[in-house]
């Protein structure tokens, strides 16, 4: 059966995550799909479960990221090994609402949308622990560009978000520094004509494994792509 989403999980040292992640996607996904996990060495503590369970979740392939390590070459990675229409990005830390999945397939695939935002500073969204100066930073970078620049989601830097395949062939990722990757792409989007959207969604934050992402190290890339819709949006023109 043809697969109708492509997920695109990087992964690092997600051993403590993934068995719960995986029975969480296909409970709560009933359309074809495949499960892309994206991993950067073959040390990582996610693989031996990985293929300890994966006779049990058909459509879970592995992906060596052979770009470079790091969040974004990783996506990279699962992008170039993506065929579905409709990709969708998610972590492994069981921090996503896979609750809304189906919507925002719907909004890609029936109502012509091509990127798709789980947000969670829209009504009906909501943020579950993670750092204050985090999701504090997060919340008035999303709410500013919505009505500053006019991009069309509250939350701007979550990467869980759903994809056109071929908008994302479209807007090869520059961004260099972590997660910043999924602004860029929906500014891009967005500023080119293609349609962008959100569903409210809730967000929890990790209780197991590491995370990668590095706040003061990531800010300036974080800011290039700000500044970019910025000059773009409504204040830019």
């Amino acid at each position: 059966m043809t697969a109708e989403i492509d997920f695109v999980m990087p992964v690092y040292n997600e051993g403590g995550n993934i068995r719960q992640a995986l029975e969480e996607i296909y409970s709560r996904v009933d359309r074809p799909k495949r499960v892309l996990i994206v991993y950067d060495f073959d040390e990582d503590d996610t693989l031996p479960v990985v293929r300890e369970i994966a006779p049990r979740f058909p459509g879970v392939e592995l992906v060596r990221n052979s770009l470079g390590r790091g969040v974004v070459n990783a996506v990279r990675a699962g992008i170039a090994a993506a065929s579905a229409e409709v990709v969708i990005v998610t972590m492994a830390d069981l921090s996503d609402d896979l609750r809304v999945v189906d919507a925002m397939v719907r909004l890609i695939r029936d109502e012509g949308y091509d990127v798709v935002c789980a947000s969670r500073y829209m009504r009906g969204g909501r943020q579950i622990g993670g750092p204050f100066v985090k999701k504090t930073l997060s919340r008035m970078a999303g709410v500013s560009l919505y009505w500053l620049a006019g991009l069309p989601t509250h939350d701007a830097t979550n990467a869980f978000r759903a994809y056109r395949l071929g908008v994302l062939r479209q807007f090869p990722i520059e961004s260099a520094g972590g997660f910043e990757y999924s602004l860029e792409i929906t500014a891009k989007a967005h500023f080119a004509g293609y349609r962008v959207t959100e569903v409210p969604s809730v967000w929890r934050d990790r209780t197991a494994g590491e995370s990668r992402f590095e706040l003061m190290k990531w800010m300036p890339h974080y800011m290039k792509w700000y500044a970019y819709a910025l000059s773009r949006g409504r204040l830019g023109g």
